[in-house]
Parts: structure tokens; C-alpha cells; sequence
């Protein structure tokens, strides 16, 4: 009964719900420096024909090659597409703001293509970053008002390496504040700074969090590809209700450092993209050893660089894929499309075997005590270091309590206090919940079960379709497969797997550490089976009623 509060909203009256410094094209906001070429676009139906709309890297780099487009004028393109439809049309309200560098670090790309250097599939492409990551010139923020003026020094080493691989960053998506770690009771998509991301598919549905902004943005085919972070479902999730294909690596295959944390016993940025072939793309550049992040020392020898080479359409056959029944039965769509999944997996050559996991749920509660830690160390560590103008938590609890007409409207800032109460990291509670936490979904859930079964991976649906967007009760969350791959910092990958009355649904894959090249073997061979994603219509709601039978 609550969810049709919102969902007899006007798409404008959810919007009017945002005072008006939250929107991203308020004056005064990220949005508002786009460039002047973008913002003086007229606003343009979303139906009508985008020339790059759901076109892979492959094909973009192809058509590069043959100089039959240019880094500029497709850069150009997406800044257009952006202003089409973020800014104006269905206001997705994904990007947060404009790198105003984009265009010249687009000429310099054709500059060298032109003479004769070319640095790799992704030179010339444009990229989005989530609003969490260190990105010259650009703010960054976490969605929060304290940060807006925060324009870290450097990049962080996964864009320097993205932009050593050649790709043009486009801009900074937004994402649900504080990556969802500042209450509760928080709205997926929602941050003061950016306001709230709605999904391309059905307006009025959650985006998921918390790299939303990333999720919407691809799916809208408003870049190429982006960059989400996931702490525990950030980058599955929205990946799952936006149809695409995310990666949440191994923990420690890409580095950390110069990305607001939560915890770094599971954060790790990864690839969102339209397709298995652009997601392992992107992060066969985005890997590579660290000296700033120490988890990245473990990837010697064990990271490859070319993650494109994995494709295979017959990766399938073979494989021994277990299936997680009880992380069903949180909505009888997603048990449907599953089962269709495990019957094309079977018609591709792969045997499907029941599994359990002995330990599931067991490891939530000493999960969040490691995350509350971690969080507290993490942030004050990370605003000291970066020149932030809040520099601790404690300082972030104050600018909030300032401002609670801004940052607070819909809800508070729990999560902030409870990790502000907690003590240092060398405290026994501390290091008795991370050990338990990782034995229980690692050692003795997903690694244990893996091993015992002489599986090639694990799946389960990874979310229920995508909910009502309700500012009053907040997220209405079902239910998730994920969970065990993220505190285990294992990696997972999600492909889309169908829908319902348009709502995308995804399946993911969970392997063992370091598993990534047969992940993405199985990923691609699934999607290629299957070919579920479908592009979004930007309806105000998904098309539910009666259908003709």
C-alpha cells in the first residue's frame, strides 16, 4: 500500500520533491557548468535516432580507424545526447557534471591517432566516473553539498590509467550519497549534491544503488561506458535493473586509492557497460599494481591485460555452474527468468548442479561491524590526505546537522554516527567480525562450496526488478544473490537475463578469487546464448495491466 504513495506521483511532482539546489541544473550546481556547447542544445525527444545509441567500443573504435569518425565529434555526440535527455526531455539526472577538459582531451586523442599512435581499443572512446572517484579537473563529492568544492589534485590511479589507455573522461555520474552508507533508510539514486536518478527504463523505478548514476548513464547510452565502486551490490545492482553487464572484481585486481571508501576489505571499482565485450574492455585497462593500495600486490601474476581475449561464445560447454535455489523466491519473476537462464546454460553444454551455502546471512551482522570501522578509518584518512574542505567524519556529522534542509530531507545519518562511535582498527572486536566475516563467505561459503563441487561458478538472480522510487519509506529492497562474492571480495558478473513489463532482471556469476578470465568466458557465452538486453524506452511507468491473451 506504502509504494503507491509515489507511484500515483507525476514524474514532475517527484522531481518538485528536490529543493531546488539538489537538482543537477539548478544554478549553482555541477550541471551548471557544462559546457556551452552541450547546454545550448535544444532539448530533443529521447525516441529520436542517436547515431551511437547502444554501439559497443569495438565498432566505435572500429569506425575511428577507418576515419570515418573522430574522438571529437563523438565526444560531441554524447555531451549532446546528454543534454538531450539528462539535462532536459525525461531528466534522467545521471551525470553529475562535465569534465570541461572532455573535448581537448578528445582532440588530443585524434591528434595522435593522426599520427600514427594509437594506445589501444579504448583511444578516443568516452568513459563516465562515478561521483566518488578522484578525476581531474573535477569535484568530487560522494553526492554530498560538503564536498562540492573538494577538486582533488590528482587522478586516482584507475583514471590514470584509463586515460593512459587512451579514453576520453567524459564526466562524473551521480550515485546515491556516501555510496549509500550515511542511513538507513537512504533513496537508491538520491544525493543532495546531484539530486535524484531516475531509470531509463520506467521513470519512476529505482535506478538501484549506489553507483546509479553509472547505471542510468549506460543504459541511455549517454557514454560508451562507465566506472561504478562496490562495497557489497553497488555495481551488480543497478547493473542488474538497468540490463547491463557489470564486473565487481576480485578485491585488489584494481586499485582503490584516490576513491572515497567505505571499507577496504571490499571496495572495488569495476566496469558497467552495455556488453560483456565492453566491460572486459574496460577493465583490462583498468588493472594494475599499486604501491598506494596494498591489496593490488596480490594481482602479481595472477591479473591479466587483456580480458578481451577470454570471449568465447562456446564457454559454456563444459562448465559445471552451481545454482543457488534458496537465494530464490523473492519474486516469482526472477525465479522464471532464471530458470530459463539454467535451461539455455543446459543447451549450451554446461551441467547445472544444486548447491547450498552452509553459511548464508551468518556473516551480516559482523559485516556491518567491519564496514562501520573500516568507514570511520577510511573517510577520515582518505579527507585528510586529498585536501577536503571537511577533513573527518566527525566534521562531515557537524556540516550535516548544519544543513538538514539539504542533506537531510528524506533521511539522516545513522550509519554516519554508529561508525563515528566505533574505536581503531588494532580493537579486537574489530579484527574478531572481519576474520569472521571473511571465513564465513569466503573460506566456508562461496570458496567452500566452489571447491567441494568443482564448480566453474555460481549463480543466482541478482535483484528483483526494479522498485518504486519512494522518498517517504525509501528503498523497498527484495532481495539479492550477490552478497556472498562481496564479503568474500571475490568477483562477481551480472548479464542482463530478461525482464518484466520492461524492467530489466540480471543473473550473476560468482567464482573464486582471481576468477575473472572464466567469469567473463561464461558471461559472454551466456549473453551471446541468450541476448536478453534490450534498450530502454524512457516510460513515465513500466507498462503494467491486463495483456491481450
Amino acid at each position: 500500500m506504502r509504494s503507491l504513495i509515489v507511484k500515483t506521483l507525476p514524474l514532475a511532482t517527484l522531481l518538485v520533491l528536490l529543493p531546488a539546489c539538489q537538482r543537477a541544473d539548478a544554478p549553482g550546481t555541477a550541471k551548471a557548468s557544462t559546457t556551452a556547447t552541450a547546454k545550448s542544445v535544444a532539448a530533443s525527444a529521447p525516441e529520436a535516432k542517436f547515431a551511437f545509441a547502444e554501439v559497443g567500443i569495438d565498432e566505435l573504435q572500429a569506425r575511428m580507424g577507418r576515419g570515418e569518425l573522430t574522438s571529437h565529434a563523438l565526444t560531441q555526440a554524447y555531451l549532446d545526447r546528454i543534454a538531450a535527455i539528462d539535462d532536459a526531455g525525461p531528466r534522467l539526472n545521471a551525470v553529475i557534471e562535465i569534465n570541461a577538459a572532455a573535448l581537448k582531451e578528445a582532440d588530443a586523442r585524434d591528434a595522435e591517432r593522426k599520427a600514427g599512435r594509437v594506445r589501444g581499443p579504448l583511444h578516443g572512446v568516452p568513459i563516465l566516473l562515478k561521483d566518488n572517484i578522484d578525476a581531474t579537473p573535477m569535484a568530487n563529492s560522494a553526492g554530498s553539498l560538503a564536498l562540492a568544492s573538494h577538486h582533488p589534485r590528482t587522478d586516482a590511479f584507475v583514471v590514470a590509467r584509463l586515460r593512459d589507455a587512451g579514453a576520453v573522461i567524459l564526466g562524473k555520474t551521480n550515485l546515491s550519497e556516501w555510496a549509500n552508507f550515511r542511513s538507513s533508510r537512504s533513496i537508491s539514486g538520491w544525493s543532495a549534491r546531484g539530486g535524484q536518478t531516475l531509470n531509463p527504463y520506467a521513470l519512476d523505478r529505482s535506478p538501484c544503488g549506489s553507483s546509479s548514476g553509472s547505471g542510468a548513464a549506460v543504459a541511455a547510452s549517454l557514454a560508451a561506458a562507465a566506472i561504478g565502486t562496490e562495497t557489497d551490490g553497488s555495481i551488480v545492482c543497478p547493473s542488474s535493473v538497468a540490463g547491463l553487464v557489470g564486473i565487481k572484481p576480485t578485491v585488489g585486481l584494481v586499485s582503490r586509492s584516490g576513491i572515497i571508501p567505505i571499507s577496504h576489505s571490499q571496495d572495488t571499482p569495476g566496469p558497467m557497460a552495455r556488453s560483456v565485450a565492453d566491460a572486459a574492455t574496460l577493465l583490462s585497462a583498468m588493472v594494475g599494481r599499486d604501491d598506494a593500495d596494498a591489496a593490488t600486490a596480490e594481482s602479481t601474476g595472477r591479473a591479466i591485460f587483456d580480458y578481451h581475449a577470454r570471449l568465447n561464445t562456446d564457454g559454456l560447454r563444459g562448465a559445471r555452474i552451481g545454482v543457488l535455489r534458496k537465494a530464490m523466491g523473492f519474486h516469482p519473476a526472477t525465479d522464471a527468468a532464471l530458470q530459463r537462464s539454467l535451461d539455455a546454460m543446459r543447451q549450451a553444454g554446461a551441467e547445472i548442479v544444486d548447491v547450498e551455502l552452509p553459511t548464508a546471512g551468518q556473516w551480516n551482522d559482523a559485516e556491518m561491524d567491519v564496514l562501520l570501522y573500516e568507514f570511520k578509518h577510511g573517510v577520515n584518512a582518505y579527507l585528510a590526505r586529498s585536501g577536503a574542505p571537511v577533513n573527518s567524519l566527525a566534521g562531515l556529522i557537524e556540516y550535516n546537522r548544519g544543513n538538514t534542509k539539504t542533506e537531510m530531507p528524506f533521511f539522516a545519518q545513522e550509519l554516519f554516527e554508529r561508525a563515528q562511535a566505533k574505536g581503531t582498527l588494532d580493537e579486537m572486536a574489530y579484527i574478531d567480525a572481519r576474520s569472521k566475516a571473511k571465513r564465513l563467505a569466503g573460506a566456508e561459503g562461496l570458496e567452500a562450496v566452489l571447491a567441494a563441487s568443482t564448480l566453474d561458478a555460481i549463480v543466482a538472480p541478482a535483484t528483483a526488478p526494479a522498485w518504486l522510487i519512494d522518498p517517504v519509506n525509501g528503498d523497498h529492497f527484495l532481495g539479492e544473490g550477490y552478497g556472498a562474492a562481496a564479503v568474500a571480495g571475490t568477483p562477481s558478473i551480472t548479464v542482463p537475463m530478461g525482464d518484466y513489463f520492461g524492467l530489466p532482471m540480471g543473473i550473476v556469476f560468482m567464482g573464486s578469487a582471481w576468477s575473472e578470465p572464466r567469469l567473463i568466458e561464461l558471461a559472454y557465452a551466456f549473453e551471446q546464448k541468450t541476448k536478453a538486453r534490450k534498450a530502454p524506452q524512457f516510460l513515465a511507468t513500466a507498462p503494467i495491466g491486463p495483456t491481450k491473451g
